[in-house]
């Protein structure tokens, strides 16, 4: 185990919801700590599974799954850090009316944080960041100038890419529609106290 080149995961949770929403509905019901296992290599042990995301707001439903998802994925070995959920006015360009709409904040900032961190503790020997937000770009240049012994593998959600994160990343791929399937929660998961959780049903 110890000769063996440890991995941190660290993953964009809107942003890699959104990409299978628009290209693999019915795979949403994503075990993402099996998943960062998947996309392993032999001679890889994963160290730290980490899942971004912030408590979606004043939709019950959205609300719903989105809870009965995260209760599902805190049941693996993956460690869940919130950001924030913003109400924001939408306005239309060209006719300037404007509509109550939402806005994720704070994600692309934990994770540099955490990565950083994690660089700084040598918690990692690659890191690798599933999203496609350039956002990243800073923290990701900031690891390799500083740990240059480290390298950074960035993981496109499907339909998701960057151009910037692909120039700084050592190594860049999309997630496969057959990794995202081998990488599914069971339908029913229990959690600790015996709670059943079901996949929703508007997921497929």
């Amino acid at each position: 185990m110890s000769n063996k080149e440890r991995m941190s995961v660290y993953i964009d949770g809107f942003n890699l919801y959104f990409g299978l929403r628009s290209k693999y509905p019915k795979l949403k019901w994503l075990d993402v700590h099996r998943l960062a296992l998947n996309l392993l290599k032999p001679d890889q042990v994963l160290s730290t599974c980490n899942y971004f995301t912030a408590r979606v707001r004043k939709n019950p439903n959205k609300q719903r799954r989105q809870t009965t998802y995260l209760d599902a994925i805190a049941t693996t070995q993956t460690s869940l850090i919130y950001g924030k959920y913003y109400s924001k006015p939408v306005k239309c360009k060209r006719c300037s009316n404007t509509w109550p709409g939402n806005e994720e904040k704070m994600t692309d900032v934990n994770i540099a944080v955490k990565m950083l961190t994690d660089a700084l503790q040598d918690t990692f020997d690659t890191a690798m960041v599933i999203s496609g937000d350039s956002d990243l770009t800073p923290p990701i240049r900031a690891i390799k100038e500083f740990y240059p012994s480290k390298r950074v593998i960035v993981a496109f959600p499907p339909d998701r890419s960057s151009i910037e994160l692909k120039k700084i990343a050592d190594v860049s791929f999309t997630i496969g529609r057959a990794k995202l399937s081998s990488s599914q929660l069971p339908q029913d998961v229990i959690t600790s106290n015996g709670y059943k959780l079901t996949k929703p049903i508007e997921w497929g």
